[in-house]
């Protein structure tokens, strides 16, 4: 007998939609890690970006497993429509495969992310000489059949100094200021006109906001940015490694520190954002002179964060990334 594997074997039932062995519903079920190039509209031309994506769907009690296939098809059917009109945006893009996960997979609720590699050009700060920065660009929706919630993000490196171990060298200094016969003045005045040296390390800024408004990314990456010690730069000639040491040292913040700048730049900047709009800001330190990273983060609702910064209220919860998706 001859077996016409053209047409492939054929399955008598459908195992997915049949019963699970313990009949509990999963939170969320699909695939990660799913690699494509993206098409985002950059004015009027179209940027292509390397992206994974993670794509899932809840899942009911009486239902064994979600159609895997049926994810790449949703990320491959709007590949196609990409090739013909760019989506506007990242959280756009999410969006759109978040509610077609939801149709294909007869979901009550699916969740998106994507994740991308964008370069911003910039100029060294002394020598102005350009140089390309690798950013990375975040995408996150989440759908049910009557609403789709959007967040967009970045992240980025920078720079922090610690503001303990410089208090520590000024102390030291001043000591040995005293002991070689400078007086109390002048070792106050000194103190204030140098620099203090201390311990410094690469930190990663997380900065994700969920609005109906479309921000720039660029916008966002400025806010991080300047939110730490100080930027970072690819490309830094002698005059340029100077003043980003200089810089970072006259400015020192913990990761804490980072965090709430991240937070107060954000309410400053986006005065029009309305309190249900969502924040998160987050920072770890990959730590010089200590084998673990440092990690602060803080994330609710842009009214939350507005009262507390104003004074007005402390929230007694923050409202989780979850609690917002899912509102």
């Amino acid at each position: 007998m001859i077996m016409d594997w053209s047409l492939g074997p054929k399955m008598e039932r459908d195992i997915q939609n049949g019963k699970p062995a313990v009949p509990a519903a999963l939170s969320r079920a699909g695939v990660t890690n799913l690699r494509r190039i993206i098409r985002i509209a950059n004015g009027n031309e179209a940027q292509l970006f390397y992206a994974t994506l993670d794509l899932f769907a809840d899942l009911h009690p009486d239902q064994a497993g979600v159609h895997m296939s049926r994810f790449s098809e949703v990320v491959e059917r709007l590949a196609g429509e990409l090739s013909w009109e760019p989506f506007p945006d990242i959280e756009s893009l999410a969006g759109r495969m978040a509610q077609q996960v939801v149709e294909t997979q007869g979901a009550m609720r699916s969740e998106v992310r994507i994740r991308a590699h964008f370069p911003i050009i910039k100029q060294t700060p002394v020598t102005r000489r350009l140089t390309e920065e690798l950013y990375t660009l975040l995408g996150i929706a989440a759908a049910t059949p009557g609403r789709t919630r959007l967040l967009v993000g970045v992240e980025v490196e920078g720079l922090t100094v610690c503001p303990c171990a410089q208090e520590i060298m000024r102390s030291h200094s001043g000591d040995l200021l005293m002991e070689n016969g400078f007086t109390e003045g002048q070792v106050d005045r000194i103190l204030s006109v140098l620099p203090m040296a201390s311990h410094n390390q690469r930190g990663r800024g997380t900065l994700l906001i969920g609005s109906e408004k479309r921000l720039r990314a660029e916008d966002l990456v400025h806010i991080v940015e300047r939110s730490m010690s100080s930027e970072t730069y690819e490309l830094l000639k002698r005059p340029d490694e100077f003043y980003v040491v200089d810089k970072a040292h006259r400015n020192p913040r913990f990761v804490e520190d980072v965090v709430r700048e991240m937070l107060l730049n954000v309410v400053e900047a986006y005065v029009d954002l309305p309190d249900d709009a969502f924040l998160v800001a987050r920072q770890e330190n990959f730590e010089g002179i200590h084998e673990h990273n440092a990690f602060a983060e803080r994330y609710g609702t842009l009214g939350e964060i507005r009262r507390e910064i104003t004074g007005e209220a402390r929230a007694a919860r923050h409202t989780t990334l979850e609690d917002w998706l899912a509102a």
